[in-house]
This record gives structure tokens, sequence and C-alpha cells, in this order.
């Protein structure tokens, strides 16, 4: 089984701005580490190979979360900015596909720690939540639609009603057989 990187052992205020530098894309290698040992000159600096195959792995990653986000804009180009419930449903699949990016790349090892496996299996976890909150709250939110509709042809059958002089069993009639609603 490989050792864990130098980069990961890093402790996470340093490891955070090397990130925040491969994120920027400005700096060769040589300038990142440079940079790395001013800053942070009492913490040992990852070789420049370390630093190399972090980067690797981490243009991967942001390549994925990229196009992710592309799809995203263009679901919503396509779809328009009212579409709540899929844009939810987008990023359930999103954690989904992260989480079984990682468990294949987990099950390529020879040897998958159990740490690593309570992590994928926490990982898939959250994606099945993910998908159970995204659809709990469409529910909720085709449920108040629903009530509020309601809410409003009761008060215009009222209003009509009124205006209109109808008795109580022609209001009972519309209510039921027309608008579907119950008494």
């Amino acid at each position: 089984m490989a050792r864990k990187s130098s980069v990961k052992k890093l402790p996470p205020a340093v490891r955070t701005h090397l990130e925040k530098l491969l994120r920027e894309d400005r700096l060769t290698l040589n300038e990142m580490i440079a940079d790395l040992r001013d800053r942070f000159p009492e913490e040992e600096t990852p070789s420049r190979s370390a630093v190399h195959r972090y980067q690797a792995n981490f243009a991967e990653l942001t390549s994925r979360m990229r196009e992710i986000e592309e799809g995203a804009r263009a679901m919503i180009g396509e779809l328009g900015e009212g579409i709540g419930d899929r844009a939810g449903a987008l990023l359930a699949q999103a954690v989904t596909t992260l989480a079984a990016n990682a468990a294949l790349s987990a099950h390529g090892d020879k040897d998958v720690s159990i740490k690593e496996v309570a992590q994928l299996a926490r990982a898939a976890k959250a994606a099945m939540e993910a998908r159970t909150m995204s659809l709990k709250e469409r529910r909720a939110i085709e449920q108040d639609a629903r009530e509020r509709l309601q809410r409003e042809q009761e008060a215009n059958l009222q209003e009509v009603a009124q205006a209109q002089g109808m008795d109580a069993d022609q209001v009972e009639f519309w209510r039921k057989k027309v608008l579907g609603m119950a008494s």
C-alpha cells in the first residue's frame, strides 16, 4: 500500500494555502515551494515532486467539479432560473458521482484500509441523504403550493358566491365537483 502523501501530512493552514496557490495557477512549482517556505518557515516543506503529484490530483478533482458546474449552468440556461428541485437533484447527483468516483479509485488499490472503507461508507450515506432531502424538500414545496392554491380558490369561491347570491348547496357543489376540494 502506498504511503500517505507528504502534502496531506501538512498542517491544515499550510495545505489550505497550497491549495489556494494551486487554484490561482499563477506560480511555478518552485515558486509555490518558495512561497510555502517564506510563509511557513517553521513547517517542513514538501518536495517538488510531492507538490507536483498533489497538483495533478488537485487538477483532476477541480476539473471534475468544473464539469459539474458547467452542467448545472447549461441546465439552468436551458430550463430557466426557477428550477429549484432540479438543481437540488443535480447537486445530489454530483455528490453521488464524487462518492462513486472515490469508491472506484479506492477499489483500484490492492489494500483498502478500514478507515478508507468507513470514509467511503460515510460519503455514500451523505449522497443518499442528499437525495432523500431533495425529495422531502420537493414534497414540502408541492404541499405548500397546493395548500396556498386551495386557500386562494376558497377565497375566490366565497367572493363569487357572495356576488352571485349562491346558497350553501351551490357553494358546496362548486367546492367539491369543480375545485375538487373537501368541505
